[in-house]
């Protein structure tokens, strides 16, 4: 660690040649939103030495040549760029997709909505109209390739983890915790509730772009019957019949 944690941003070395620079111990809109901006900026810098630049909920992991580019060095020109404005409000990156992808909220689909609908002092169909309309970021990737932890959704749904895990949830299942959404990228188990599912498949191996999704896309997740949701997969095996859009800049 090369500074005191008490102030954010921080950096950190991570490992021989990874450098961490933190936003946040913990996510916020902002603080997500400084980790995607900082991300693209370094991106753009073109800095010689750094191998790869990468994102999570509320950091930015740069790996770096060190016969390229010393520690010391690399540490001042983040400094430099972190000093250029407040990356709390800096503009969100362009290239961003608003993809709308039809969604079966409960039934034998998915089968924990009205579990989570309680946990929420809701009805279902109060649920269905809440977490239908909600308008999310994708915050990060990680778990599993191309899997998207998207948010954030609001107080109302900061329901904590299950306290036991679900053995199995099918790929393009929409689970629930902590004010986020997953949108699950192959079959696993999971703590969160499963309250929806999609024909969305986030990782698909031997496409042009294996990984659908980017972070700073955007999800709307449109309640459809389970009629309209079978013809949407047989008619699209990819995606379910989601859509996208880009986001003007």
């Amino acid at each position: 660690m090369t500074q005191s944690t008490s102030r954010f941003p921080i950096i950190r070395t991570a490992g021989l040649d990874g450098m961490l620079v933190t936003f946040s111990d913990a996510l916020s809109e902002s603080s997500n939103r400084a980790t995607l901006a900082f991300g693209a900026a370094v991106k753009a810098s073109g800095w010689s030495g750094v191998a790869e630049v990468s994102t999570s909920l509320a950091s930015v992991f740069l790996r770096f040549d060190r016969t390229v580019l010393r520690h010391e060095a690399l540490e001042t020109l983040l400094w430099e760029l972190l000093e250029q404005q407040d990356w709390q409000q800096a503009a969100l990156p362009g290239g961003r997709r608003l993809w709308r992808v039809p969604t079966v909220f409960g039934t034998d689909l998915a089968p924990q909505l009205s579990e989570a609908a309680d946990a929420a002092g809701m009805s279902e169909t109060q649920a269905i109209e809440s977490l239908g309309s909600a308008r999310v970021r994708v915050l990060t990737i990680g778990f599993a390739p191309g899997q998207p932890y998207l948010g954030p959704l609001g107080a109302e749904w900061n329901l904590p983890r299950q306290t036991e895990l679900t053995p199995q949830v099918p790929t393009g299942a929409l689970v629930l915790a902590i004010s986020q959404f997953v949108l699950f990228a192959t079959t696993a188990p999971t703590g969160w509730r499963h309250v929806g599912q999609t024909g969305f498949r986030g990782f698909q191996l031997g496409r042009p772009e294996p990984i659908a999704l980017r972070p700073g896309d955007e999800m709307i997740f449109t309640p459809v019957s389970r009629s309209d949701y079978d013809r949407f997969c047989l008619e699209d095996s990819h995606f379910g019949g989601a859509s996208h859009e880009e986001i003007p800049a």
